[in-house]
């Protein structure tokens, strides 16, 4: 057998076609996708990326038992234990490069390096279980780091009036809080399209002052 011409016909490895970064794109910016354990962080990237999106999810174990909170959502059996990533061009020239962020307590240390970088974030939320944003929220504010609020829509979850959530969530006038299907692709974009509004207002605030 001749291995030379075995080895010369081996497919190259490498991404797929569809996966390239557009010739056009001039800017590439990171967000961030936070949220407590099971509000649907996985969901949102995976429904609005543009590229075969890269996953970190494992089935969850006994290891988790007595850890993480899992009420609310009994029937979840796979979790996020390092991140999800995925990409979505705005327009030609604007690519957003989207780093979902695992939601357990127990992988929070691994925030650290997500946040390198990032321009923004996304906090998506539970109705039903608002409490596991408060220190999500928390951390993105002693970072410095600017953020939108996106309600998941699931379909027990109760709904409240945009200023009762304010209020429960602590969060000033001027941070954007908008509904979110994040199974919807038009719904995610939606969300990302709002910081990306949203942080635009806040350098020409910065400009200006």
């Amino acid at each position: 057998m001749d291995f030379r011409s075995s080895e010369q016909s081996a497919p190259t490895a490498g991404p797929r076609s569809e996966d390239a970064l557009p010739e056009t794109a001039a800017a590439a910016v990171k967000v961030v996708i936070v949220g407590g354990f099971g509000v649907g962080k996985t969901t949102l990237v995976g429904s609005v990326s543009e590229i075969r999106p890269l996953t970190t999810e494992e089935t969850m174990t006994q290891a988790g038992v007595g850890i993480d909170d899992t009420s609310g959502i009994d029937g979840k059996t796979s979790t996020t234990v390092a991140m999800d990533f995925g990409r979505i061009s705005v327009n030609e020239e604007l690519v957003l490069y989207l780093f979902g962020t695992p939601g357990q307590e127990r992988f929070w240390f691994l925030w650290r390096g997500l946040f390198e970088g990032a321009l923004g974030a996304v906090v998506l939320v539970d109705t039903r279980r608002l409490e596991v944003s408060f220190d999500v929220i928390g951390r993105l504010e002693e970072r410095g780091v600017p953020f939108v609020v996106a309600v998941n829509s699931f379909p027990d979850a109760p709904e409240y009036p945009i200023e009762e959530l304010r209020g429960a969530l602590d969060l000033p006038d001027s941070v954007p809080i908008v509904p979110c299907d994040a199974r919807q692709r038009s719904s995610s974009r939606d969300v990302l399209m709002t910081l990306m509004r949203y942080l635009q207002s806040l350098a020409m605030a910065q400009e200006a002052s």
